[in-house]
C-alpha cells in the first residue's frame, strides 16, 4: 500500500526545495532552460477539425488556442527562451504566435522562435519527435542552456515547469519525464512506465497493447505526458547517437527513452507536484486528441466550478487578444429572449432572441432568433440562422448554419452528412455544409 500511495502523486512534503530559498532557486533553474515545443502534428484523430490547421492551432475555451497552454506555462514558470517546431498546415499557427507572442524582449534573452521543418536544405519534414529537436539543435546550442525542456504543443493543462526542473536537479537525473496516472483502458495511447520507490523509471513502453497497471491500483497505469527535461549536453549526445542509428524512427517515446531507461538516470516526475502554486486548482491535464475529448474539455469549462481555472490571475493563460466588443444579448419578450445559462459566451458574440444552455461560444458567433443551442461548442466566426436546434455538436470556424437547421438529435441522420463520434458528438465543418472556405483557420 505504501508504494501505491507514492504512485498516486499526492504527497509533496519531501521536496528538498520547499523552503524560503525555493522560489529563487527555481527561478534560476528556469532561466537556465530552453523549451522546445513540438507543434508540428496534424492530430488526425480530431478528424476534419485538423484538415486545414495544425492541432495546436485549434481554438479552445473561448478565445484561446491549444498552443497557448504550453506557451503560457513557459512564461509563468520563468522559462522565456522558447522554440516552436511547426510542420503540418502551420500558417494559422504561425500567424497566431507572431501576433500573440511577440511581447518578449530579445535584449533580455527572451524569445519565441518559430522553427519550420526542412531548414538548412534538409528534405522532407520532421520524421519523429527526436528528429524535430535534432534538426534545430544548432539554434538550441546558441542559447547555451543547462537544461532542455521538450514539450508537446497539443495538451490542455497548467504546470509550473520550474518545479519540474527543481525535482530533476534534486534527483540527479539525466532525463526526467512528467507523468500522470490514467484509466488502464485508455493507457494504450501513451508511453507507459513502471517506477521503483525512488521514482526511477524501471520500464518504458510506447503505446503498448497491454499496458502495465500501477501496483496496488490495477485499473490505472502510469503514463508519460510527453514532457521531458534533459541535461542539455546529455541530450545533444543522445540525439547524435540516434541520428546515425539506421534502425531508429527518431522518436523519443519509441527509441530514445526505452534505450536510456536501463543505462542512465531516468526518473518520473509526478504532475501533481508541479501544480502546487495553482490557486484553487486541482491537477488538470487533458489530451484533446479526439473530437470526444475536445468536446469534453470545453464542456469542463462551463461547469459551476471547473477543474481547470481560467480565472486565476496568478497563472494567466495568455493569447492573441482580438479587438472585439463585449458579448451582446438582445430582446426580452416571452419566448423571444436572448439569454445564456451555464455557458461561456466570448467577445464579439451576439445572441439575438435565442437560448444558449450549457454551451461554449467562441469569438464572434452570431445566433439568430428562436434558436436553441445545448451542450455544444461553437468555434469562432460562426453564424447560426433562425430556428436552429443544436445539441451535443461541435461547429467549426466560419460555418454558416441555415435557418431551420437541426443536428444532434438523430445520430443516424447526422451521420449521412457529418462526422458523428462514438459518444454521439456531431462535428460540422464548412465543407460538410458545401461551403468552400479559403481562409487559414
Amino acid at each position: 500500500m505504501a508504494e501505491h500511495t507514492a504512485l498516486t502523486c499526492t504527497h509533496i512534503e519531501h521536496c528538498p526545495f520547499r523552503s524560503s530559498l525555493a522560489p529563487r532557486f527555481n527561478a534560476v533553474l528556469a532561466k537556465s532552460a530552453y523549451a522546445m515545443i513540438l507543434a508540428g502534428g496534424r492530430g488526425s484523430r480530431l478528424m476534419q477539425l485538423t484538415d486545414w490547421r495544425a492541432k495546436p492551432a485549434v481554438p479552445f475555451g473561448g478565445k484561446l488556442r491549444i498552443i497557448d497552454f504550453p506557451l503560457s506555462n513557459c512564461i509563468n514558470s520563468g522559462v522565456r527562451r522558447i522554440g516552436v517546431a511547426t510542420q503540418f498546415m502551420s500558417h494559422g499557427l504561425i500567424h497566431h504566435i507572431q501576433r500573440g507572442w511577440n511581447f518578449l524582449d530579445d535584449q533580455f534573452d527572451e524569445f519565441v522562435d518559430i522553427l519550420p521543418a526542412g531548414r538548412y536544405g534538409q528534405e522532407g519534414g520532421y520524421t519523429g519527435t527526436a528528429n524535430a529537436v535534432w534538426q534545430n539543435l544548432e539554434l538550441i546550442q546558441i542559447s547555451e542552456p543547462e537544461f532542455v525542456l521538450i514539450l508537446g504543443g497539443d495538451h490542455i493543462y497548467k504546470m509550473d515547469y520550474s518545479l519540474l526542473l527543481a525535482d530533476h536537479v534534486a534527483k540527479g537525473a539525466d532525463l526526467s519525464i512528467a507523468c500522470i496516472d490514467v484509466p488502464l483502458e485508455g493507457a494504450s495511447h501513451f508511453g507507459v512506465m513502471t517506477v521503483d520507490k525512488t521514482w526511477r523509471i524501471t520500464g518504458f513502453e510506447e503505446k503498448p497493447k497491454h499496458p502495465a497497471p500501477i501496483p496496488g491500483k490495477p485499473d490505472h497505469a502510469l503514463v508519460s505526458m510527453g514532457i521531458y527535461v534533459f541535461n542539455a549536453r546529455f541530450l545533444y549526445e543522445q540525439l547524435r547517437l540516434d541520428s546515425i542509428d539506421p534502425d531508429s524512427s527518431h522518436d523519443f517515446g519509441k527509441d530514445i527513452i526505452p534505450r536510456l531507461v536501463n543505462s542512465h538516470a531516468v526518473y518520473a516526475h509526478c504532475f501533481a507536484n508541479s501544480c502546487v502554486n495553482m490557486v484553487g486548482d486541482m491537477p488538470y491535464w487533458r489530451d484533446v486528441g479526439t473530437v470526444d475529448a475536445y468536446w469534453e474539455a470545453n464542456m469542463d469549462l462551463v461547469q459551476v466550478t471547473p477543474d481547470l481555472n481560467l480565472y486565476d490571475d496568478n497563472w494567466p493563460i495568455r493569447t492573441n487578444q482580438a479587438q472585439l466588443p463585449p458579448a451582446k444579448f438582445i430582446f426580452n419578450d416571452d419566448g423571444f429572449r436572448g439569454h445564456a445559462m451555464d455557458s461561456m459566451i466570448s467577445s464579439g458574440c451576439i445572441i439575438s432572441g435565442a437560448t444558449i444552455e450549457r454551451s461554449l461560444l467562441m469569438l464572434k458567433v452570431r445566433v439568430n432568433e428562436h434558436s436553441l443551442i445545448q451542450d455544444s461548442v461553437i468555434l469562432p466566426n460562426v453564424v447560426l440562422g433562425r430556428n436552429v436546434r443544436l445539441k451535443r455538436v461541435v461547429v467549426d470556424k466560419l460555418c454558416v448554419i441555415p435557418d431551420g437547421f437541426s443536428a444532434g438529435f438523430d445520430a443516424a441522420l447526422d451521420a449521412q452528412r457529418f462526422h458523428v463520434t462514438e459518444q454521439g458528438i456531431t462535428l460540422i465543418t464548412p465543407e460538410m455544409l458545401g461551403q468552400q472556405v479559403r481562409q487559414a483557420r
